[in-house]
């Protein structure tokens, strides 16, 4: 009966280091913390905000997590972070969003801190997350980008539209002049 509990087990960590490793494959960044005092409410809350940015948000055993990921992740890097009570949100996007919603869960919820995360395999601490959600998201940088491009052009039409302006008001003035010069 023993044997068949074990066995059981081990079938179940086996499945859950399956799951964790197909997960840990497709991600763009882990941010790790101590959950401890959250209540299933708040952890609710929190995954339904992290699903809005493609994110994932589970309470993972320290030792499966390391067996998932120990080819992924820089693991052994992160041994501070993996030490007592952990759960990891799982960025499979924009890795600065989901930092974003964990820091801001972080600081409205007193229960829950930040241990530290990895970001395309660089390794940071907690005030390094927190330094990263400040970072203005994918599609913010792209649109300042975009802007600072279109700011030079749109200055050049400007620039050519006003010359050209004044050359139609001279135009004028001169067909105006031949006008009333005429009529005299």
């Amino acid at each position: 009966m023993a044997t068949e509990y074990v066995i059981e087990a081990s079938a179940a960590k086996v499945e859950v280091v399956g799951e964790l490793r197909e997960l840990v494959g497709g991600i763009s960044a882990a941010i790790m913390t101590d959950y401890r005092g959250l209540s299933v409410a708040e952890l609710t809350d929190l995954r339904k905000k992290l699903r809005a940015v493609d994110g994932e948000f589970r309470v993972v055993k320290n030792t499966l997590f390391k067996l998932a990921a120990a080819d992924l992740l820089p693991v052994d890097q992160m041994g501070e972070y993996l030490a007592g009570p952990t759960a990891i949100g799982f960025a499979k996007g924009d890795p600065i969003a989901v930092t974003k919603v964990i820091v801001d869960f972080v600081k409205d919820h007193k229960a829950i801190s930040l241990k530290g995360g990895v970001v395309d395999g660089t390794v940071y601490n907690a005030a390094q997350v927190d330094a990263l959600s400040k970072i203005p998201s994918r599609e913010v940088l792209i649109s300042q980008m975009l802007g600072s491009l279109n700011g030079p052009v749109s200055g050049l039409v400007g620039t050519l539209n006003g010359i050209l302006a004044n050359f139609v008001f001279t135009l004028q003035a001169v067909a105006d002049k031949q006008g009333a010069e005429a009529a005299a």
